[in-house]
This record gives structure tokens, C-alpha cells and sequence, in this order.
């Protein structure tokens, strides 16, 4: 008897190893078939890690163009990321371009490379392999280099080098250009117009408690702000009303799929609903507005009203209504009936007994699951504004089709993050409140 009871044990324990050995295996085949269903081998030997490097450093830093126009008056500029709103003047260019006597300019590059602008036009190339000369003529460029570096790329219509610490030089008939990187956001509290401009951090603390001003129609610390607040290469002020823009279409579309829900959930809860089928005909609706994303809304709506921060705020309204009056719902389900049952004792009608024997009780739930998705729908209203074109998602997009901006692309990301965290703090705050009465 004591072998027959063994054996069952034994066939147990066997099965359970058998199991415990089994999922990790099919674990491990289910990764090899989505490594190579998604070619994943190929997709890493594709892969430009040159471009997500200079991507990272677009991130934290800035180019600066020194431009020459070879085909008109030979003019040489200056400008940060080639805006022209950002062009420097003969007074403020960078110290590291020099203006030669014949009207040329040397630029210092890092790494001992040079670049030497002739009055003519001719460029001269200095590095640690040696020098070269490169001339733009009507038809090309000219060059005598015989045996050019792997960071040289040379044809009859364009000379280029990438150059040490993300620096690049560029000769083509009709323009000369070198970029060199710099650390930090340039520009980032006041533009070139500004006379703050320049100024170090004390300088300013001085200046905005001075008496002397530098504009007289306003005072130092007023003109700082106004500066800061109309910056015409980060459009500070702008963006403020991109983040309002944003905050609004999130608010506006939960709070009104809130009040849309609220006595249409009734309908859709088993304790209220008149019938089965009416009940059942509710909680589908429902279904079906909460299956289809907010983002397929935003589009159907888009192209029946129009882009802008509305048509944002109508989808998100249409997908939480669905969600809300899921959610209403099951919590009017789950109410205390005695409440109910005491106020109908007293002859009291349908909405005396919902306005004082259930809105207390759902009250809570619903404004909790409420300031919830609000925070949610603050980072959904980003990518839906990227779509109907309103909030700080637009401004994002559009940061990013320059393919040069990407320091900008940062500075909204950061805003977006910091914006999804005070609202995530405010409605922790708020929904403990209501928790502790």
C-alpha cells in the first residue's frame, strides 16, 4: 500500500517539473520567433547608431553657420542653426571667427581644425593630416586632393569633411557652410535684439534693480520679462499658451464626457435600468464608444469640424463617455440599497432618492476616477493636438519636421513631462482630500 501511494506523488511532482521547466522554454521560443519575425538581426545591421548619436547630441546642444554666399556679393554670415532670426551681427559673432583683412573670415574649429574663407572665395582647410584648398567655381568645385581622408566626401559639384566634435564643412558652387556644435540652448532667455543679450547672470540681478534703464519706456526687470516672454527663437509665450491649450482640451473633454455619462450610467446599471434590454443597449453604446481610440475620433472629427483644440476636446469626450459610463455604472451597481429603501419609505420620488441616497455614496468613486483620467487624457491631448493641430503637440510635430530643431523638441518634452507630473500631484492631492472628507 505504501508503493501504490508513492507512485502518485512521484507522477505529480513529475508533471509539476515537467511544467516548471516548459513555460520557460516556450518563453524563450516565443522570443526567438519575435527576433526573427520582426528581423530583428537585420534590423540592428541597418541601424545608422552615427545618426542616433548626433540625434542625442542635437538634444543638449546648438550649431552655429558660418555661411558664404558664393554665387552673389560673397556676403559671410553668422547664425545660429541658419535662422535669420538668429544671425549675428559684425559685433556679437562668435570669438571664433576671425575677419581676415580682405574681408574673408577664419574659423577655429575644435580638434586644430581651421577654416580659412578668402575674400575670393577660395577655401582653405587646416588639420592635424595637413592642408587642403578647395575653390568654388560656376560649374563645381576644384581641388587638388589626391588621396582625401575617410571623413572627406569629394565630387565636382561638392566638397564636404565631417570634422572633429560634430563639426562639418561644406563647399558647393553656390554656398560655403561650416557648422560647429556648441553646448547649452542658445538664445534660450532672450534673442539677439534682446540688450539683455550676452549679459551674465549677475549682470542681469544688477541691471533689473537698477535705476538706469536700458529701454525707457520700461524698467529693466519689466523689459527682462517681456524679452524673455516674446523670445522670437523659442516663443516662450507661445508655448505657454500651447501648454493652456493642452491642459484644456484634457479638462474639457473629461470633465464633459463626466457630466455626459453621469445620468446616462443609470440606464446602464442593473439596480436602475426599467429593463434587461434597455440596460443591455446602454452597456454596448458604451462599448462602442470606448472601442474606438480617441486618436480614429480625432480624425473622423477633424475631417467633419475642422482641426483645431475643440475637435480634440469632442474626441476625448466621446472615448471617456463610454469608459465613464462603464465605470458609473458598476460603482451604482455595488451602492447600499438601505439608504434607498429608507428615503422610498418616506414617499420620496426617483430623483430625491438618487440625489440623496446614491450621489453620496457614488460621489467619491466618480470624482476620483474623474481627476484620474484627467491626468491620463493631459498626455493624450499632447498626441491628439499633434492631429487637429491645437496644444503643444502641434508644436512638437512641427520641431521635429525641421530635422534641426531638436533642441526645441526637448524643451517641449520636458514640459510635457513636468506638466504630467503636477497634474498627477494635484489630483492626488484633491482625491485625498475627498477621501478624508
Amino acid at each position: 500500500m505504501a508503493t501504490l501511494d508513492i507512485m502518485p506523488a512521484q507522477r505529480l511532482i513529475g508533471r509539476k517539473r515537467l511544467f516548471s521547466l516548459s513555460v520557460p522554454a516556450l518563453l524563450v521560443a516565443y522570443l526567438l520567433y519575435v527576433a526573427f519575425a520582426f528581423d530583428l538581426p537585420g534590423l540592428a545591421g541597418r541601424a545608422r547608431w552615427d545618426n542616433g548619436a548626433t540625434l542625442l547630441q542635437d538634444f543638449w546642444s546648438y550649431k552655429v553657420h558660418v555661411t558664404r554666399d558664393n554665387r552673389g556679393d560673397g556676403a559671410i554670415t553668422a547664425s545660429i542653426e541658419g535662422m535669420r532670426n538668429a544671425t549675428f551681427d559684425a559685433a556679437n559673432e562668435p570669438d571664433w571667427v576671425v575677419t581676415r583683412a580682405d574681408g574673408g573670415r577664419d574659423i577655429v574649429l575644435p580638434g586644430d581644425a581651421r577654416v580659412s574663407i578668402a575674400g575670393n572665395g577660395n577655401v582653405t582647410l587646416s588639420t592635424s593630416e595637413g592642408s587642403y584648398l578647395i575653390r568654388p567655381t560656376a560649374d563645381g568645385i576644384q581641388t587638388d586632393i589626391a588621396e582625401p581622408p575617410e571623413t572627406f566626401s569629394i565630387s565636382d559639384k561638392r566638397f564636404s569633411a565631417e570634422l572633429p566634435e560634430g563639426a562639418r564643412l561644406s563647399v558647393t558652387r553656390s554656398r560655403t557652410e561650416i557648422f560647429r556644435r556648441e553646448p547649452g540652448w542658445e538664445l534660450f532667455f532672450f534673442d539677439l535684439s534682446s540688450p539683455f543679450y550676452g549679459t551674465s547672470f549677475l549682470e542681469r540681478v544688477h541691471l533689473a534693480f537698477s535705476a538706469e534703464r536700458l529701454r525707457p519706456e520700461r524698467s529693466n526687470i519689466a523689459g527682462m520679462w517681456h524679452d524673455f516672454w516674446s523670445n522670437s527663437v523659442w516663443h516662450h509665450g507661445d508655448v505657454a499658451w500651447a501648454m493652456f491649450e493642452t491642459v484644456l482640451m484634457a479638462f474639457l473633454g473629461t470633465f464633459g464626457a463626466g457630466l455626459v455619462a453621469l445620468p446616462v450610467a443609470f440606464m446602464a446599471a442593473s439596480n436602475f435600468a426599467p429593463s434587461r434590454l434597455l440596460r443591455q443597449s446602454f452597456r454596448r453604446f458604451f462599448d462602442f464608444l470606448r472601442g474606438v481610440d480617441a486618436l480614429i475620433w480625432t480624425i473622423v472629427l477633424s475631417r467633419a469640424f475642422g482641426p483645431g483644440p475643440m475637435t480634440g476636446s469632442l474626441a476625448i469626450l466621446l472615448t471617456e463617455t463610454g469608459t465613464f459610463g462603464k465605470l458609473f455604472s458598476e460603482a451604482m451597481e455595488n451602492i447600499d440599497e438601505k439608504p434607498v429603501e429608507g428615503l422610498r419609505s418616506t414617499g420620496a420620488g426617483a430623483l430625491a432618492r438618487i440625489r440623496w441616497a446614491v450621489i453620496p455614496q457614488v460621489a467619491p468613486v466618480i470624482l476620483s476616477q474623474l481627476l484620474y483620467y484627467l491626468e491620463s487624457n493631459t498626455r493624450s491631448a499632447t498626441i491628439i493636438g499633434a492631429i487637429t493641430g491645437g496644444g503643444i503637440g502641434l508644436m512638437l510635430v512641427q520641431a521635429m519636421q525641421t530635422q534641426k530643431d531638436w533642441e526645441h523638441v526637448t524643451y517641449y518634452i520636458v514640459l510635457i513631462v513636468l506638466l504630467v507630473i503636477f497634474m498627477d500631484w494635484l489630483s492626488g492631492r484633491i482625491r485625498s482630500r475627498l477621501i478624508k472628507g
